[in-house]
Parts: structure tokens; C-alpha cells; sequence
């Protein structure tokens, strides 16, 4: 995770490990997330709700930090050609921003998250978040 996004001060990144558990709901027709990561830097607790909104043809992607309770405003998309992508409005502190977030399979087994915020309107994009997430067997 980028520490101090948009700033052109400091590209540190903070490292995380941790589990992401996703629980399918209502015949797949939504997901919820549960993420805990933790690192030298903190942790992060929370949940993703994603919804799939057969009118528009689109998910939606809403993120909840348990730290304070809140949801984020949802980004939409969806997929094609293997590769989710979906977009929203956000707030950056008081500074408007728009939100970029990437899903790409990377086998069988592993899937790939990025996130990225745009200050211009989506001309150009800085990421800020890459998790790489691996299938465990649950059986096992």
C-alpha cells in the first residue's frame, strides 16, 4: 500500500500479509469480502460488499474500513477478456478523486488487485494498492 497517496512527497510503501475470505450470497448474485492484513505498519480490517446489478449489466464495489465503521462509495464495472475493471468518485481528504480498482487472474489459483487514484479526472493514475491474493484449499 502506498503511504501517502497523490503527494509527490513520498512513494514508501507499507507491507501487509494477511487473508481475504470471500462468502458468496444469494446464488452468487453477490459476495462479501472479509479482509484482515496486518504488517509493520498497522493492520486493516474489512469488508468488500460486491453486488451485481442485473439491470445495468455491472457490479458494484463497496468497502467498509471496520477501523471506523464507514463505507466507501462504490466503484462499478465489471469483466472482460478475464480483467474486472471498475470506477468511481472518491474523496482523497477534502481533494475529489477518482478511484480505479483491477482484478486479473493469474492462473488457476492466484488473483491479482490493483487500485489506483486519478486528480485529474482519470487522465492519469497513480496506484496505490497491489494485493496478490492465493486460492487455499479449504479442505485441507
Amino acid at each position: 500500500m502506498l503511504a501517502n497517496p497523490l503527494s509527490d512527497t513520498d512513494d514508501h510503501w507499507l507491507s501487509f500479509e494477511g487473508t481475504s475470505v470471500v462468502r458468496p450470497l444469494l446464488d452468487r448474485r453477490a459476495n462479501v469480502v472479509e479482509l484482515k492484513v496486518a504488517g509493520p505498519d498497522g493492520r486493516i480490517e474489512g469488508l468488500n460488499l460486491r453486488l451485481y446489478e442485473p439491470q445495468a449489466n455491472r457490479w458494484s464495489l463497496t468497502f467498509i474500513n471496520i477501523r471506523d465503521g464507514l463505507p466507501t462509495p462504490a466503484v462499478y464495472g465489471g469483466f472482460r477478456d478475464g480483467v474486472g475493471e471498475f470506477t468511481g468518485d472518491d474523496h482523497l481528504g477534502d481533494r475529489p478523486i477518482k478511484v480505479r480498482f483491477r482484478i486479473t487472474r493469474q492462473g488457476t489459483d492466484k488473483v491479482k488487485f490493483e487500485q489506483a487514484y486519478s486528480a485529474d479526472g482519470g487522465l492519469t493514475w497513480e496506484t496505490n494498492w497491489i494485493a496478490v491474493d492465493r486460492r487455499i484449499d479449504s479442505a485441507g
